[in-house]
């Protein structure tokens, strides 16, 4: 019940909105902010009642929805989606508090779609049935839509139909999927009930695989992000970059890994270098990006690529270190878009060769900033370094997969702190143009907007143990079920290795039997027959012994 309360009462503040949008604006602000801050409220009681000695799902409802279709209202959370929610809770009232003053026009609109949006991501993360799963993740675009197509930049219209395009493109092979599964599940859709092996298993994983991959996005599926992030508003790049993207990777973790293990294991020799490519790609792009926003969205593709990397390591400290990653990315990330939101208001530009010097005129920006981009390079105490870490050291010790993608990988550290810490050169120090010398530090507001990200960044970087050890048994469930393809494949072939030893044994012991036992002519038992083969194999020890001493 508590869940369900969680998920569906942002949709009551749409409704309050929809019903009370005649006060003004100042109203319809203050609704959707008291929501935000409800539902966030409510959610912290998932995290207070989480059992982190079980891997099983918790929170669970089940109701029949559609029974003649086999779909219910099924959802719950484990310790991966329990700070995927978290991360989305704490992210909305943050966004509606940072667009008070920015957006000027249709408030109403705009509230309402924030809100409809974090009903439909949440949904996402904690659906159990495929097809409630699916109209969550199809629910979301449309908010989305108005957010970018309605309050966006100059261009937002193209950037608006290439996030829908891409979006649907993989929507389309994902329920191809999904109806797939369904038939082969005993016409349900319910998630907990799927068990491997799969006909057509590797076709089902490339349906979901291309599906989420577009949704990360992983190279060469990028191309829609830049687009949509810069031309979004401020707070729609805060939720495309803190949990959209998110939703590619969790899709990744429920559904590729656990349900199609055989076919991740063939596809990752595939998949990796696309990684290590994105990674390294994604930090070049924006090493020579002259507009800040359009930097921070490809330092997302370089850092995600890190999150498939620990993925498909299928080591426990890779998948751990990339659930973490995924929180840590939208802390950093979705702070720097707060940044470069704030800063926008007030010279009305993003391009990087129109600052510099605003730590003379702008202290407390500075600050704020500094600790936002050593955050997002890994800086050793801060969020950042401990996920980073984790997937870069379950890859290195125990990934399926050759250590040079992770030497490589490596190198897209480095080059992250190039291009974050020059363009903090380029835009805090040097000399001060007179066009920013009139521009205002944060005000209170921002500062309260910054502080509870700032907060979340240290204390993960500092103390992890509170988030790895909600996370620890659910990853641990993924690995054991990544690995049970292979497992199988072992036992085959000890089975197949104990019959041939069997047989043997049942040689040596016919051959041992008519030398020890020569009038004998009933069967004798597996057991016997080794018991036999021992017996002979020390005799013909004994013997070349007693030979060897005869020679000396």
């Amino acid at each position: 019940m508590l869940l369900s309360i969680v998920i569906f009462l942002p949709l009551l503040g749409v409704i309050a909105i929809a019903l009370l949008r005649g006060l003004g604006a100042s109203a319809v602000k203050g609704i959707a902010l008291v929501i935000g801050l409800l539902t966030f409220i409510v959610s912290l009681g998932l995290y207070t009642g989480f059992d982190a000695t079980t891997a099983t799902f918790q929170n669970v409802t089940q109701q029949a929805w559609i029974p003649g279709l086999g779909t219910s209202y099924h959802i719950g959370i484990d310790g991966i989606s329990l700070w995927l929610v978290l991360l989305t809770t704490f992210l909305t009232p943050v966004c509606i508090l940072a667009a008070w003053n920015s957006i000027e026009k249709g408030i109403s609109g705009f509230m309402m779609s924030l809100l409809a949006l974090e009903t439909g991501m949440l949904g996402v993360f904690c659906a159990l049935d495929l097809f409630l799963f699916f109209v969550f993740w199809e629910s979301m675009l449309i908010p989305m839509y108005f957010l970018i197509g309605i309050w966006g930049g100059e261009r937002r219209i193209y950037a608006t139909v290439k996030f829908v395009l891409y979006t649907m493109a993989g929507s389309a092979l994902m329920l191809v999927g999904i109806l797939a599964l369904y038939l082969q599940n005993n016409n349900s859709f319910d998630l907990t009930t799927l068990s491997g092996p799969f006909e057509h298993s590797h076709l089902l994983f490339l349906a979901f695989f291309i599906a989420f991959a577009i949704k990360v996005p992983l190279f060469p599926f990028h191309t829609w992000l830049p687009d949509a992030h810069v031309e979004a508003p401020t707070a729609g790049s805060v939720i495309l970059a803190g949990v959209l993207l998110k939703m590619g990777t969790y899709g990744i973790i429920r559904f590729c890994l656990p349900l199609f293990p055989d076919a991740a294991a063939e596809f990752t020799p595939l998949i990796v270098p696309l990684a290590v490519i994105g990674i390294i790609y994604g930090a070049l792009v924006a090493m020579v990006q002259p507009d800040l926003k359009k930097l921070v969205a490809y330092s997302s593709v370089s850092h995600l690529g890190f999150v498939v990397l620990g993925l498909f390591s299928k080591s426990p400290a890779g998948i751990q270190g990339s659930v973490l990653q995924m929180i840590n990315h939208g802390l950093s990330t979705g702070a720097l878009f707060l940044l470069v939101g704030m800063i926008y208001e007030r010279r009305h530009s993003r391009m990087i060769v129109d600052f510099g010097g605003l730590a003379k005129r702008m202290p407390i920006f500075a600050t704020i900033f500094m600790v936002v981009t050593l955050s997002s390079i890994g800086l050793p105490g801060l969020n950042g370094f401990v996920g980073e870490y984790m997937i870069l050291l379950g890859s290195f010790v125990q990934g399926a997969f050759s250590k040079i993608y992770v030497v490589i990988a490596t190198a897209g550290v480095i080059l992250a702190a190039v291009y974050m810490l020059w363009m903090f050169q380029r835009v805090m120090f040097g000399t001060l143009d007179k066009t920013n010398e009139a521009l205002p530090d944060l005000n209170a507001r921002e500062i309260v907007v910054m502080l509870p990200i700032l907060l979340f960044i240290v204390w993960i970087g500092v103390y992890p143990k509170p988030f790895l050890s909600k996370i620890e048994k659910s990853v641990g469930l993924v690995v054991t079920q990544v690995q049970t393809e292979p497992a199988m494949g072992r036992a085959g072939e000890q089975e197949n290795s104990s019959q041939q030893s069997v047989v043997s044994n049942q040689q040596n012991g016919d051959t041992l039997l008519k030398s020890l036992l020569p009038d004998s002519r009933q069967p004798m038992a597996d057991s016997q027959y080794t018991e036999l083969a021992l017996r002979g194999t020390q005799r013909v020890q004994h013997e070349k012994i007693e030979k060897e001493a005869e020679t000396k």
